[in-house]
């Protein structure tokens, strides 16, 4: 909805039994929402949350850390945050996995966007060493 010219703004929503095919569950969505989407296993999380060509950031809401390590290690995506959402540290590298980004923004690791490693390998004569 449009607040007089200040531009669109949508509130918190939560969308309830979403399927897998939905393009809420495929697209990437910037703004407050969320969905829930029904699960049996955690290797079917992990196949389901990896099945998208987007990997950006993911997030994990549960009481068992165990779980939430495991899940978070089999997540393709760049950030993954666990009873929280949207905690970024200006050390911590930023950026997604696949088609959500190039590279990584913040932290030492953003050089490696202005860096070409290069490997030269030279094998040298023993009359020449």
């Amino acid at each position: 909805r449009r607040e007089g010219d200040k531009g669109f703004f949508v509130q918190p929503t939560l969308f309830a039994d979403v399927k897998d095919d939905h393009q809420i569950a495929r697209e990437e969505i910037f703004g407050p929402v969320m969905q829930i989407l029904k699960f049996k296993s955690i290797d079917e999380v992990i196949e389901r949350a990896n099945d998208t060509e987007y990997g950006l950031a993911a997030s994990i809401f549960t009481k068992d850390l165990d779980k939430a390590i495991v899940v978070s290690n089999g997540i393709r995506a760049g950030s993954v945050w666990v009873n929280t959402y949207d905690n970024f540290d200006p050390a911590a590298p930023f950026g997604g996995f696949k088609q959500s980004g190039l590279g990584r923004e913040k932290s030492e690791f953003s050089l490696d966007s202005y860096t070409e490693t290069k490997c030269v390998t030279i094998k040298i004569s023993e009359r020449n060493s």
